[in-house]
């Protein structure tokens, strides 16, 4: 599919994901370098979950407790109680950079994630180049990477990196921050590190500007492939509440929607998708028919202008709390794929769907057959 970089493979079923999961990496081909200077090194840095009782509350239809932490690659970092031992340290060397592809395995949060000391140049979104920028902090979703350089041009000593929830709405989130080291060669570890100062867990100006940045590198060796023609249209809105996508709950099937497509089985789902809600949505928390009533003013419609040149491309995408975002995307891709909230508390209560891409005109456009030995569920 011409992708190269970071992606993430995660299980599907339940909360399965909090620890069932790993990362892709995708190398240039032979032969070819990276859009950016060579790096002396590269890192992983999964950004996890320590799971909560998920099998109790979803007995009660309740929310589960919030985590009891974070995690960086497994390890939830001295700042917790009795967990000094348990944290992860990643050794540079002075004047040397490194690459670092950051990964959210986290279930339900969004994350700011910042080095002390250090600017980082983001490089790379969900294994897509982007046109490089410097920051001081990131902001990456459930599911999505960031591949980030990072370059040990600082005194030589120890600095935590540190990541904590951003969000903006009044749901409860796991407040605390969970840290990782950046350790120079050769300093003790008896040197106290530095801790970054990180946004706070409110901060939308910070989330939309770091967002802003993002653009597709859009280069002849890796342009920016936007579809310019639009052949069909969804508009989609989701709740909290009632776990739904255009006023459809979404229930999972007994049988696999990819097997049940590919072998023809009747009964297991119908394409009637609505393309708009069925039902007008209330945005402003009054009664529907204030909403229906007239009044003055001299008030015009700001037209949304899109960006068609170099949007960045990800397979994961933030929506604003309370806000909206536009896609597009190419079918080229037979088979039957999820579109899903990615907040897993919202995906078992039903906020998702399914797009279903029929076969082209060639093999090549078309779905292979499973092997012989997929085993049965």
């Amino acid at each position: 599919m011409g992708q190269r970089g970071t992606l993430w493979w995660h299980a599907h079923i339940l909360w399965l994901r909090a620890t069932v999961y790993g990362a892709i990496v995708i190398m240039p081909k032979e032969g070819r370098m990276f859009p950016f200077p060579q790096p002396h090194g590269e890192i992983k840095i999964i950004l996890g979950y320590v799971e909560t009782l998920v099998n109790q509350a979803n007995k009660l239809g309740l929310p589960p407790p919030t985590s009891d932490s974070h995690t960086i690659n497994g390890k939830p970092g001295p700042l917790l109680p009795c967990s000094s031992k348990h944290t992860f340290s990643m050794e540079v060397e002075a004047g040397k950079t490194y690459l670092l592809r950051i990964i959210n395995a986290a279930l339900n949060d969004e994350l700011f994630f910042a080095t002390a000391g250090h600017n980082m140049t983001v490089v790379e979104i969900d294994a897509v180049y982007t046109k490089p920028f410097t920051t001081r902090v990131i902001l990456i979703a459930p599911g999505q990477t960031t591949n980030v350089l990072i370059k040990a041009d600082q005194p030589q000593s120890r600095y935590f990196m540190a990541a904590r929830p951003f969000m903006d709405a009044p749901v409860p989130v796991d407040n605390k921050t969970v840290t990782a080291i950046l350790h120079y060669k050769g300093i003790p570890n008896t040197v106290l590190p530095s801790m970054p100062k990180l946004p706070a867990p409110n901060n939308t100006n910070v989330a939309l500007r770091y967002n802003n940045r993002l653009r597709s590198l859009n280069t002849p060796q890796s342009p920016a492939k936007v579809p310019l023609k639009v052949d069909h249209h969804l508009c989609q809105n989701g709740t909290q509440l009632t776990a739904s996508l255009n006023n459809i709950t979404f229930v999972m099937p007994k049988v696999g929607l990819l097997q049940a497509h590919y072998f023809h089985i009747k009964g297991v789902f119908k394409t009637d998708f609505p393309d708009r809600p069925p039902v007008p949505f209330n945005y402003t928390g009054v009664p529907l028919t204030v909403n229906l009533g007239t009044s003055l003013g001299t008030r015009l419609s700001k037209l949304a202008v899109f960006n068609l040149v170099d949007p960045p491309e990800r397979n994961t995408v933030g929506v604003p709390t309370g806000g909206w975002t536009a896609i597009r995307f190419r079918a080229d891709n037979p088979g039957v794929w999820f579109m899903h909230c990615h907040l897993e508390l919202h995906t078992m209560w039903g906020l998702k769907m399914a797009f279903v891409v029929e076969n082209g005109m060639s093999p090549e456009e078309s779905i292979i057959p499973p092997p012989k030995d997929l085993p049965l569920c």
